[in-house]
């Protein structure tokens, strides 16, 4: 499926007086009234983004690269609505260049390779580079991934992929190593708000007929999660609302009513959300279910994003609550799953199970407390050679080397425990893991400590 050159991606801003260079291409002609508002406010320079300050200061290379007019490929990482593919058009339009768009939902190999040849041959025979935007890109396998090299290494195309996964995972090294790679995050809630301010006086936005009152501005602001075409779409629908009523006042209710949520004092960015989320995970913490699920309750009505919440509840599960509760991690984890898989508002429901799962278990610190004091040893440069017995001895000369001549194969031993050393001497006496007696860490704690004596020699006792 492809998207429409037309469609916006977020980074809205205030216009521009510089004119529009020829070959602004799928660009043109979409400020026409019946434009959706997210349309007719889209920037058309660099300079029109709101946001990303990191990539538009001077002398980024996101800037060289537009106003130097020079060839580079680019990935472009960052969640959805940041203003990947406005990036690219952008580039497109004030670089003279075409733009072509692939989407890596529909497009295969033989749609990539068509792309490029058509780049190539209008490189040959017009002179006119070629901007290949292709989204999604974390979505093409690696043959497809393949395809694009040869347009990239010799500059047929200027590529500008797109992802919202991390490239280093889901990107081929050959692709990531020529290309540049430019971190995009979401919008703050300031940057949200220039842009509704702007659209609401904007000749190409609602051109002051409407005036919207500050909470309602807040409501709109809110439920955008850092997403400007989001927020401009809420923001055009709730003046449709007004209009139908013979009102030029987006007041609170119209644009509750708009955009079918319920305002809540939240504020995503400000302290309300760093305070209801910190109240929110200690609630879990300190097992009060009823208090955990009224902060549940506050940032879902208020339009946070659940992955977001999602993601704390991975996180807690074994922060706080670890092999206290063994379960605590994989319904954590079916959470999030749902929460991607179904959506909201079901998912709502998985959310509300997992609170009350994790607040009810048993609590344990240890994983982390563990995970912390290896770290701090490593980073105290504790980091001493593997013991011989215990490095690689499958390659040619490993023997002679002495790598693995000792080593005690665990299950040939009783109980399946050898006792052998397997730390670097310089942590070899290090109890980085301490069980707690809660849950079901007391089981494990009487275990692990007869595991351990065993490994070190220190005593005959078999585990159970």
């Amino acid at each position: 499926m492809r998207r429409r050159l037309d469609e916006p991606e977020g980074l809205f801003g205030p216009p521009t007086s510089a004119p529009q260079r020829p070959g602004a291409g799928s660009l043109a002609g979409n400020t026409h009234a019946s434009a959706p508002l997210a349309v007719r406010m889209r920037p058309r320079t660099l300079d029109e983004l709101v946001g990303q300050s990191q990539l538009r200061a001077p002398g980024s290379p996101l800037r060289q690269l537009i106003e130097g007019d020079q060839s580079m490929s680019l990935l472009l990482w960052g969640p959805p609505g940041t203003g990947k593919t406005t990036i690219a058009a952008i580039l497109s339009q004030q670089t003279d260049r075409r733009f072509v768009e692939v989407s890596a939902v529909s497009a295969g190999v033989k749609e990539v390779r068509a792309a490029i040849d058509a780049a190539r041959a209008e490189l040959v025979n017009a002179s006119r580079e070629t901007v290949l935007f292709v989204d999604e890109v974390h979505r093409f396998s690696k043959a497809q991934q393949d395809a694009l090299l040869p347009g990239v290494e010799n500059r047929w195309v200027t590529l500008v992929a797109a992802t919202t996964e991390n490239p280093f995972f889901s990107v081929i090294s050959p692709l990531l190593s020529r290309s540049l790679l430019l971190r995009l995050e979401s919008l703050t809630d300031d940057d949200v708000r220039r842009v509704l301010d702007q659209a609401i006086t904007d000749e190409r936005g609602l051109a002051g007929r409407f005036t919207v009152e500050p909470d309602a501005l807040d409501h709109l602001v809110r439920l955008a999660g850092g997403d400007a075409r989001r927020s401009l779409t809420y923001l055009e629908a709730s003046a449709g609302a007004a209009s139908a009523r013979g009102s030029d006042t987006v007041d609170l209710s119209t644009a509750e009513t708009a955009v079918d949520q319920a305002a809540v004092r939240y504020d995503r960015q400000g302290d309300q959300h760093y305070d209801v989320t910190s109240a929110f995970i200690k609630s879990v913490r300190g097992s009060d279910a009823d208090a955990a699920l009224h902060y549940l309750a506050r940032m879902m009505e208020a339009g946070e994003d659940p992955r977001f919440i999602a993601r704390r509840l991975v996180i807690l599960a074994s922060e706080d609550i670890g092999l206290a509760d063994p379960t605590a991690l994989t319904t954590a984890v079916a959470a999030a799953q749902a929460v991607q898989l179904i959506g909201m508002p079901e998912a709502r429901l998985n959310l509300a199970q997992a609170v009350i799962a994790l607040a009810v278990a048993p609590k344990s610190n240890a994983v982390i407390s563990a995970i912390d004091a290896a770290s701090a040893d490593v980073r105290a440069g504790k980091i001493g050679p593997v013991p011989p017995h215990l490095r690689d001895a499958h390659y040619s000369g490993a023997k002679k080397l002495g790598h693995g001549k000792t080593y005690k194969y665990s299950h040939d031993e009783p109980y399946g425990v050898a006792e052998q050393q397997y730390a670097p001497d310089v942590v070899r006496d290090a109890e980085y893991y301490r069980p707690t007696s809660l849950g079901a860490e007391a089981a494990v704690k009487e275990r692990w400590e007869r595991i351990r004596r065993l490994i070190r020699g220190e005593g005959p006792t078999p585990p159970r």
